[in-house]
């Protein structure tokens, strides 16, 4: 197995020390390094390259959000997963568009931290089902927006929308592929197919657009 290299960057040296140690009881994960703002979290990516970088969104002089945008374009190949608290649904809202691969929250449970940092890892989505609800009922809210996504959800073709609904529940190429009975090539056509029909730029955009349609269980919610 494939050890996971994972940056944490958090301006509160206990919060670095918590991830750090719930990580680390994942044999297969290690926390190649460590950053407490911004700047630090860029150069740090740039220098060790990391499978996954965490960063917490509000951080001293350069935030999460500007590294976030930074690295899109430093280190195209690290999987950036913010993490956030409760009340910071704008945060949440500009990261987005970013181009986050995730959210989750600090309080999270360990385990869905952790399947969390798999699942970007492996080209997944991951969005904690608290804070998807949040952004869904928060920043997108009202009927209009529930129909808008059911419309669009119905541009696609019936295997399009049993793939939408996986990336929705924070499935990788491979799970997908798995239980869909698919090589990964396929998943990976239908993938982009699906974003380019939605007119989205990635996984995070598109699994909140399967919840808005109803397409996500509480029982397939990843997490």
């Amino acid at each position: 197995m494939t050890e996971l290299r994972v940056l944490v960057a958090d301006d509160e040296a206990m919060v670095r020390a918590g991830i750090r140690s719930i990580l680390t009881t994942d044999a297969g994960i290690r926390v190649v390094a460590e950053a407490s703002d911004g700047r630090s979290a860029v150069e740090a990516t740039r220098r060790h390259r990391p499978d996954v970088a965490l960063l917490d969104i509000r951080m001293p002089g350069v935030d999460g959000l500007t590294a976030l945008g930074e690295l899109r374009t430093a280190a195209p190949d690290t999987a950036v997963v913010m993490l956030t608290t409760f009340g910071e649904d704008g945060y949440i809202a500009r990261a987005l568009e970013l181009g986050a691969s995730g959210f989750l929250l600090k309080a999270s449970d360990p385990r869905e931290l952790i399947a969390g940092v798999r699942a970007v890892a492996e080209g997944g989505a991951c969005l904690s089902p608290r804070v998807a609800r949040r952004v869904i009922t928060g920043l997108r809210p009202g009927s209009a927006t529930t129909a808008r996504s059911r419309e669009l959800v119905a541009l696609l073709t019936e295997r399009e929308r049993e793939v939408l609904a996986l990336i929705g529940s924070g499935l990788s190429n491979a799970e997908i592929g798995r239980r869909l009975h698919l090589v990964e090539g396929t998943v990976k056509s239908y993938v982009s197919a699906i974003l380019t029909r939605l007119g989205v730029r990635n996984r995070v955009q598109a699994a909140i657009i399967a919840y808005e349609a109803d397409l996500v269980t509480g029982r397939d919610a990843p997490g």
